[in-house]
């Protein structure tokens, strides 16, 4: 039993309204359940009940068990001095407010019907897979819901990616080139080196990429060696021992902090290795100082396309690491690649700038986003599975939320889908 079958039961008037009494044996009448609170405070806000023939207004609260109020010290916390009703699923306790006076309790789970609860608990248990709940029934719930309540998944996961960038603005007082730069390297480090990349890029004054962006070799240098790539030991590489000393030259001249440590190789696919991600990075800034002006500007996906048509430089065309010689490649920037630097990067950042500037460009980020094909990962392979395959970018990356903060963590009765099928089947 969860906390989120009661707000279920509750909002969806699943209670006999007739029959329903307090602990003190009071006639409760729902006349209005409220509206949910999905933040701190008490559950349900301005509800209407008539207990005992009296109309009340005010909120309403939702435990387990009675005696939680004491656990969650609610009676200490002047945001629920306006609760007019406990709702529980067992009362096992007399609840008082703060002057003393006892708050009318309805346990539950004395008037909840058996089909309810036999719904529930099929569908918190129909995995056939171990991978989702209602793995069995999803396919059959209507489309235009399903696809409506992806929309909002997919602006909820930009919500949830803002965190960081207003993290990255609040470090960069508000520089938009210096996040935007944050989060390329993150991006340019992938899954394995991206967490590395994207905190020495937050120790990097970006005023200092700045400097540079004119000289390709100083360029080159500074991401080389503030990314801990110049750290090679008893290489002799001419090209190698030129950027170890512009390096030393930078750091000296801007008290650069050396990295201690260094980006992974080991199990990375040589197009993704470090070097050569480095290398194209610093192709990108190469003689520019607005990256982000730029790719701000830009609203069609071909355009995007060719901004990010980058290279690496003439050296990584013969070499994956300092040193070793290899096969002539031109190394550019996959289609696979820059699609989820769009996905990762531009749209959550524009949609970000959107709100800073005090626009809607909701729709333009859907209409981008749409346009990109769907992501391949373990999740979305299982979501295919079952029969829910995926159209786009967008449809994506909406159920990685759905999966990350819903389906992995069994909130069914606060997913569309979920309650929708419990509503079908009771």
């Amino acid at each position: 039993m969860r906390e989120d079958l009661l707000y279920f039961i509750w909002k969806h008037n699943k209670l006999p309204t007739d029959q329903l009494c307090t602990g003190k044996g009071e006639t409760i009448s729902i006349k209005a359940t409220g509206t949910q609170n999905m933040l701190a405070g008490p559950d349900f806000f301005n509800a209407k009940l008539e207990i005992d023939g009296q109309l009340w207004a005010g909120n309403v609260e939702m435990h387990l068990k009675s005696s939680d109020w004491y656990v969650h010290h609610h009676e200490t916390d002047e945001n629920y001095d306006n609760v007019i009703l406990h709702v529980v699923w067992e009362d096992d306790i007399a609840v008082f407010r703060k002057d003393g006076s006892q708050i009318p309790t309805l346990e539950m789970k004395q008037y909840v019907a058996d089909q309810l609860l036999n719904g529930y608990r099929n569908l918190m248990n129909n995995s056939r897979t171990g991978f989702i709940n209602c793995e069995k029934d999803l396919r059959n719930v209507d489309s235009f819901l399903v696809e409506n309540w992806l929309h909002r998944l997919y602006f909820e996961r930009l919500e949830h990616k803002s965190k960081l960038i207003l993290e990255l603005l609040k470090v960069s007082k508000n520089d938009w080139e210096a996040v935007l730069f944050m989060l390329l390297a993150k991006n340019f480090g992938s899954m394995v080196n991206g967490p590395y990349f994207l905190e020495r890029a937050r120790q990097l004054d970006f005023s200092i990429v700045r400097k540079t962006t004119n000289g390709p070799l100083q360029l080159e240098a500074l991401l080389f060696g503030h990314f801990g790539l110049l750290n090679v030991s008893d290489c002799t590489d001419n090209h190698y021992l030129q950027l170890q000393k512009e390096y030393e030259y930078l750091v000296h001249k801007f008290g650069l902090k050396k990295s201690t440590s260094k980006p992974e190789f080991f199990g990375l696919r040589p197009l993704n290795f470090p070097t050569i991600r480095t290398s194209q990075l610093v192709n990108l800034y190469k003689g520019t100082h607005s990256v982000f002006s730029k790719l701000m500007g830009l609203n069609k996906l071909q355009e995007i396309y060719q901004a990010f048509e980058i290279y690496t430089g003439p050296y990584w065309e013969y070499h994956y690491t300092f040193g070793k010689v290899s096969k002539k490649r031109v190394k550019k920037l996959s289609k696979k690649f820059i699609d989820l630097v769009v996905i990762n990067t531009l749209v959550p950042l524009r949609f970000c700038y959107a709100r800073h500037l005090g626009k809607d460009w909701n729709e333009e980020l859907v209409a981008l986003v749409s346009q990109l094909g769907t992501e391949d990962n373990s999740i979305i392979k299982n979501f295919d599975k079952i029969g829910s395959r995926s159209q786009n970018a967008l449809e994506s990356q909406a159920k990685l939320e759905l999966y990350t903060n819903y389906c992995a963590k069994n909130k069914c009765m606060q997913c569309t889908v979920g309650t929708q099928l419990l509503n079908r089947n009771t």
